[in-house]
């Protein structure tokens, strides 16, 4: 019997069309990725997300579009198998701050053009989640 886990995270734009931009983190494994984490007791999954990108980008003008998506995998982790439901969002930037990295969870974040993000990404299946959520703009 495996443990459940759930987080939630998001793909965030700011901009439009040629000026739009993608957030990708490189998260404590070293791998390019959007921002995600744990679904906390009594939060939302958009809830979830939204706190886990101000935690780990100090993004704070956020608004959720849409839900994207789900992925689920299971991994090993203490030697016990887990198998995880990551809900993913697309959001939507609007402010000026600049980024603010959380170097506990990440060592990088930046803006990347929509081509460079799908280049960038680097864990299965996430490129094809990006793509649909271009399509969703």
């Amino acid at each position: 019997m495996s443990e459940k886990q759930f987080s939630a995270g998001g793909i965030v734009i700011k901009g439009e069309e040629l000026n739009l931009r993608i957030l990708l983190i490189k998260d404590r494994f070293g791998y390019w990725t959007w921002p995600k984490g744990h679904v906390e007791k009594g939060e939302t999954r958009e809830e979830a997300a939204i706190r886990e990108i101000r935690e780990e980008t100090g993004l704070k003008k956020l608004e959720v579009m849409r839900e994207v998506g789900k992925q689920e995998y299971y991994f090993e982790h203490d030697g016990k198998t887990i198998f995880k439901t990551v809900h993913i969002f697309l959001m939507r930037f609007f402010g000026e701050e600049p980024l603010k990295i959380q170097t506990q969870e990440i060592s990088d974040a930046r803006w990347y053009m929509p081509e460079q993000a799908l280049e960038t990404i680097q864990y299965e299946g996430s490129k094809e989640i990006i793509e649909k959520a271009l399509t969703l703009i």
